[in-house]
């Protein structure tokens, strides 16, 4: 056996390990790069409607030229079969020992019924009138957890850490975790100003501003 079938036996094991583990809505070809006219040589799976003997892709002609410059693979990309149907594609160009590439092996997999799925599943997990998911709920063991959950969430609402807020920031940052419900909690002032770095008097002063 010579090392180019070597190769393609064994990736059509591959292929074939693949398209049983993902299923009918999985699709592994393996092309022949030494004639780009028919070099689909081998198919597990039918998603794109192929038969053995078809020429190589678009993209596939445009990567074998654009190996060295891009590298000799494209993973997750988006591609359309000729009904309308989304697929999430990769292909690799397999070499040879001496670095010659002789194959490529391809996997296309139609999201299509996942995509379904999703859009049927969205109506329980999302507000589609508002286009954003409901806020989270964290459940914690004790009051102190819940104070600093309120100022994890603050901050990150706020999109920059205490220590680096201006005078104008700390005050609206407080008044965040107030509206938010943090100093309903006993002790909430001085956990809070021992995350912020600051005395809780100077905590008690930003609340008092906005009272």
């Amino acid at each position: 056996m010579t090392e180019k079938e070597q190769i393609f036996q064994n990736l059509r094991q591959i292929a074939d390990a693949i398209h049983a583990l993902f299923g009918p809505n999985c699709e592994i070809v393996i092309h022949d790069l030494s004639d780009l006219q028919k070099s689909l040589v081998y198919m597990k799976g039918d998603v794109t409607g192929r038969k053995v003997g078809a020429p190589a892709t678009d993209l596939l002609a445009k990567l074998l030229q654009q190996i060295p410059e891009r590298g000799d693979h494209r993973h997750n990309y988006k591609s359309v079969t000729a009904d309308g149907r989304c697929l999430k594609s990769a292909t690799t160009i397999i070499k040879d020992s001496k670095g010659k590439a002789v194959a490529a092996f391809c996997i296309n997999l139609d999201t299509t019924k996942y995509f379904n799925a999703i859009q049927s599943l969205l109506p329980f997990i999302h507000d589609l009138e508002t286009g954003i998911y409901p806020s989270k709920e964290t459940f914690t063991d004790s009051p102190g957890d819940t104070v600093k959950t309120l100022f994890v969430q603050a901050v990150e609402e706020m999109g920059v850490q205490p220590s680096a807020m201006s005078i104008e920031e700390k005050r609206r940052f407080i008044e965040k975790l107030k509206q938010n419900g943090a100093f309903q909690f006993k002790g909430a002032v001085e956990q809070v100003a021992g995350f912020m770095d600051v005395t809780k008097c100077t905590v008690y002063n930003y609340l008092k501003k906005i009272a």
